[in-house]
């Protein structure tokens, strides 16, 4: 007994165990919530197949390892390099999504005010009611429409692929633009502080998969473009004369006069997160 007793005191006294502070207990909590939301990220964009792909390979290599296969162990480590790069190619509209929606958090907001960009007044009321006219009077002749409103974020590199316009929202200055064969009706209008700055723009087209396939370029470009910023986009069908609102990457769809001003309201000199609370309250995505 004496004996296992010396053993396990001369194994332990070989082990160095290091103190800990309460910074490692932060630095582990820190670590820990940056590989949760990695994980949650890469579950949600095209890497997750490209993981479940790797993982397959990691397998493969680690029996050219066990067998001792050194052609094959030679070319996957001169490809290691060559890989890490493609990895970052092919995941660079995620890598970009994912540092927008990082910057779009406003972490620092209450702390540094630094952005100069951002807006001095939201919608006014005239505007909000003069766009929901002018979407349901289009709706009712199914005329095509694509309205951007700008909240926080610029939008001057979409105004620059479209013309200027600068003036004063009205219905029918709307109604006009997107009027059929108008030399300004194809591409989305932007608007910013209660004036349409400009006219034929294009936008970005989301590539979620989830999104109903019954929806043509005209929605994919509404939600594209809600989620590369924070604006709001109307849509109005072309073909059902159905309004839709895309915003934070989410699309809401059937809506009626009341609701779109409502919705239209929420953006109005509201803080981001109450924004989304009252946006999307008793609504699910797609919603007739």
């Amino acid at each position: 007994m004496q004996q296992v007793s010396d053993l396990i005191e001369k194994y332990f006294s070989k082990l160095h165990i290091p103190s800990i502070i309460w910074t490692d207990i932060v630095e582990v909590f820190i670590i820990a919530f940056l590989l949760y939301h990695i994980m949650l990220w890469i579950k949600n964009t095209r890497a997750w197949a490209l993981l479940k792909g790797l993982l397959v390979i990691g397998a493969f290599v680690l029996i050219a390892v066990f067998f001792k296969m050194n052609t094959i162990l030679w070319i996957v480590t001169n490809l290691f390099g060559i890989a890490a790069t493609a990895i970052v190619v092919i995941l660079q509209p995620e890598l970009r999504k994912a540092l927008e929606e990082l910057g779009r958090k406003n972490l620092f907001s209450s702390i540094l005010t630094f952005d100069t960009s951002k807006p001095d007044k939201g919608l006014s009321d005239r505007t909000i009611n003069e766009i929901v006219k002018a979407s349901v009077e289009m709706g009712k002749v199914k005329t095509g429409a694509l309205i951007v409103i700008q909240n926080d974020q610029p939008l001057n590199e979409y105004e620059r692929t479209g013309i200027d316009v600068d003036g004063i929202v009205s219905s029918q200055l709307l109604i006009n633009i997107f009027e059929h064969n108008t030399p300004l009706h194809d591409g989305a209008v932007i608007i910013k502080e209660n004036r349409v700055t400009a006219a034929t723009c294009y936008l970005p087209l989301s590539d979620n998969m989830e999104l109903s396939k019954d929806l043509g370029t005209r929605h994919r470009a509404g939600v594209g473009i809600s989620e590369a910023t924070d604006s709001m986009t109307v849509i109005v069908s072309e073909e059902t004369g159905k309004i839709s609102v895309a915003y934070l990457g989410e699309l809401t769809r059937g809506l009626d006069a009341e609701r779109l001003r409502e919705m239209l309201r929420s953006i109005q000199n509201k803080a981001p997160e109450e924004k989304k609370r009252k946006l999307w309250k008793g609504r699910s995505r797609n919603e007739e």
